[in-house]
This record gives structure tokens, C-alpha cells and sequence, in this order.
């Protein structure tokens, strides 16, 4: 055991002396490192969670474990573990555990250290087992973190693309537009970006190894070949709505529950993830069809059976990672009358803010079914706040039901988050 420990404790050494982007939200996880709170980070398989908790605890002595090591799946007496770190850390009682859901019983684990006084910082990659072992036995004892791959902010930053104020010169317009394609194109996953590692091989790979590792295994899933398909048909399909009972006719599944099941195994590995349609009635939510987005647009490249190429698509499910990243409470809509707007921002009980998102505005028929839709849910929903994502168009319009703000897609993924 000692062994292990102290291999990983080269591991956390390699990644200290290692320079990494600096992540969105980590000084307000730096600042928790004092609270009493156990520090939970969540999110996709190589997002950068184990990176995140080293850069929270930067400075500090602490102790690093990484529950992806087989040798420490199968421990029986977790005294042995803490009779390690002792070893080879001292009297540390700061430890941060990586990929922590790989541990059999860990939240009773985690509850004994904490009981005890140790600060412990935790990431894992599984949200519902996270989040529901955590409520059962760690109830208003624990902060989360949510880290997903890249934003185009940290993209720019990894290519060493100032963000400032030439951004108004069309030349450096041009060089953003292509550096926004090659973030659509590639995705945001860490490895892919600073190694420029060629990305549709790396996240294939990546993508059938959450499949089968972190679902197929975990949940004893009997029919792989059958997740695997739907995998592949949802990705395919991303920002489109879907139901579980059209899904397990197209794929020819057995039952709709065997469809909600796996639906939500591949949601809660963060390959996928989906907003209801608004109503005011809470029934009519829960039955209408959900609209489903990927984690990262790397993998719908890389994964996607492609026919033909839609950047309007990849641009939307982009937005949809954005308000995602951003927190916010969204939904789709459709109209009485069977428009559709694709993000409705809910904030409380007030609905703030419509957005529709259009790859090219110019062309007179799409701009008046784009805007129909836009002024007739506003007048549903009472909202003016209107927004229109574009590729390249920026205007604003007066409309009968309040300003129509038309906004390029990289402006909007790079205006400060509120």
C-alpha cells in the first residue's frame, strides 16, 4: 500500500511542477479551502477536475490519492489506507481524493475522516451517484464544483489569444471566427487543446471507455451493443427533441423504462444532457418531449454519423454548454401555434431572458421565422428580453414587443458571466 501511495505522491508532484490554464471559478474554490465543507468537484472524464483540485490547493501540504489505480479498488480495510498517507504524507490532514466513486462505500469513508477534522477535497465522475450518496450522508456538509472542458474564453487562453480591446478590428474578428470553428470542431478537453493531440481518435477512444467503464461495468448493463447504439443515435441527434418512447422505436428496444435507464446512465457520465420544455403546468413539462444536448461539441465531431455538415446545430448545442457552465435554469418553448424558441432563461419564478440561435440570420425567410417565433413567446411569456445567436451578424432592432438584440456567437461566449 505504501507503495501506491507513494507512486501517486510522484504523481501530484509532476502535476504541481506542471503550468495549467487557470480555470473559471477557481478563486472562489481557493477561498473554500478553509471552510470545514468537504470540497466535491464533478464533472466529465478529462475535463481538468484533477488539475482543478490540484490548483485549489496550491501551496498547501497535502495528500493525493487516485481512485483510477486498480490496486486500491479492491481495499477491505480502509485503516490501511489512512496507516499509508500517514507514511508517506505525516501529519496532513489535507487530502484530496481523485475519482472517488471507484471506491466501494467511500461517502461512509469520507464521513469517518471528516468526523475526524480532516479538510478533504474530492472529484469524481459520475453525478448521480455523487450527488446522491452525498445528500444521503453528507447532507449540508459538502461544496460543489461543476468543471467542464474548455470554455472558448479558456480555449483563447490556451492558444495565447489576448482578449482585449482590438477585438473591434475585422482582422482580428477573421482570427477569432476561425478560432471559434476549431473549438467547435475540436471541443474543449484539455489534453486535446495544450498537447494538440488529434482529437477525433482521442475522444473516440474516450467516449468508448466511459461507455464500458464507468457505465457498462458499473451498472452491469446487459445489453452494451444496445447502449452503444443509442449512444450514437443521441449524439447524431443532439439538439433535437426526442421522447423515450420514439427512442426505443427507432432502436428497437424491449421497454421504454430499459430506455430511460440507459438515457440517464449516459447523462449522468456526462456525455449527454438534456432541458424540458417550459409550461406552467408541471405535468405537461415532464411528458412533453426533451431537447438534448452533448457535453462537448468534440465529441459530436468525433463520434456523430455524419451526412451532411450543420454548424447551425453545433452552434446551438454550444450555447446550450454555455448557459450550462453559466448556471442557468433553461428550457425550450414552443408557441400555441407551433413555434419553437430554443432557450427560454428562467431566473426564480420570472422567465428573463428568450434566445434564438441562427448560424446565418441574412437570408429574409429565416430572419421572419426567427423573429415570429421570438415576438409570438414573448407575448406568452411576457418576456422582451430578446436575443438572437448568430455566426457574424451583430444589430440591434426595434420590434412591436421590445429591442431584438442579434449578437455574434463569440461575443456572447466571451461577455463576463453573471
Amino acid at each position: 500500500m505504501r507503495d501506491v501511495i507513494l507512486g501517486h505522491k510522484e504523481e501530484r508532484d509532476e502535476l504541481l511542477r506542471t503550468k495549467y490554464i487557470k480555470r473559471n471559478g477557481l478563486d472562489n474554490a481557493r477561498q473554500s479551502i478553509n471552510n470545514n465543507l468537504i470540497k466535491v468537484i464533478i464533472g466529465p472524464r478529462r475535463a481538468g477536475k484533477s488539475v482543478f483540485g490540484i490548483q485549489m490547493l496550491e501551496g498547501l501540504d497535502f495528500a493525493y490519492l487516485n481512485f483510477d489505480d486498480e490496486r486500491l479498488v479492491d481495499i477491505s480495510d480502509y485503516d490501511d489506507l489512512i496507516k499509508a498517507i500517514r507514511q508517506v504524507y505525516g501529519e496532513t490532514k489535507i487530502i484530496l481524493f481523485d475519482e472517488i466513486q471507484n471506491l466501494p462505500k467511500w461517502e461512509l469513508f469520507l464521513n469517518r475522516l471528516h468526523r475526524k477534522g480532516y479538510n478533504l477535497v474530492i472529484t469524481g465522475s459520475n453525478s448521480r451517484l455523487l450527488s446522491r450518496e452525498l445528500s444521503t450522508h453528507l447532507t449540508g456538509r459538502f461544496i460543489q464544483f461543476q468543471i467542464l472542458t474548455f470554455s472558448f474564453a479558456e480555449f483563447l487562453n490556451a492558444r495565447n489569444f489576448p482578449i482585449d480591446e482590438t477585438l473591434g478590428l475585422k482582422e482580428r474578428q477573421g482570427m477569432l471566427l476561425n478560432l471559434l470553428n476549431e473549438h467547435l470542431e475540436s471541443g474543449g478537453y484539455p489534453e486535446v487543446i495544450i498537447k494538440n493531440i488529434e482529437p477525433r481518435t482521442y475522444i473516440a477512444t474516450l467516449f468508448e471507455s466511459i461507455l464500458f467503464k464507468d457505465i457498462v461495468k458499473r451498472y452491469n448493463v446487459r445489453y452494451s451493443k444496445k447502449l452503444y447504439d443509442l449512444g450514437l443515435y443521441l449524439i447524431t441527434n443532439h439538439s433535437n427533441e426526442f421522447s423515450y418512447t420514439s427512442l426505443r422505436k427507432a432502436l428497437e428496444f424491449k421497454s421504454v423504462h430499459t430506455v430511460e435507464n440507459y438515457t440517464d446512465y449516459l447523462n449522468e457520465a456526462f456525455l449527454i444532457f438534456y432541458i424540458e420544455r417550459f409550461s406552467h403546468k408541471i405535468k405537461e413539462q415532464i411528458k412533453s418531449p426533451k431537447k438534448l444536448y452533448v457535453y462537448d461539441t468534440g465529441i459530436i465531431n468525433a463520434v456523430k454519423f455524419k451526412t451532411t455538415p450543420d454548424i447551425g446545430k453545433l452552434i446551438e448545442n454550444a450555447t446550450a454548454i454555455e448557459l450550462l457552465r453559466r448556471g442557468k435554469e433553461c428550457y425550450s418553448y414552443k408557441t400555441k401555434d407551433g413555434k419553437e424558441v430554443d432557450f427560454v432563461v428562467k431566473e426564480g419564478l420570472e422567465i428573463t431572458r428568450l434566445m434564438q440561435v441562427c448560424y446565418d440570420i441574412s437570408r429574409p425567410p429565416t430572419k421572419k421565422r426567427e423573429v415570429a417565433a421570438l415576438i409570438k413567446t414573448a407575448r406568452e411569456t411576457g418576456c422582451d428580453s430578446l436575443l438572437v445567436i448568430t455566426w457574424d451578424y451583430e444589430k440591434k432592432e426595434t420590434s412591436e414587443y421590445g429591442d431584438i438584440i442579434y449578437m455574434p456567437l463569440w461575443k456572447w461566449l466571451l461577455q463576463p458571466q453573471k
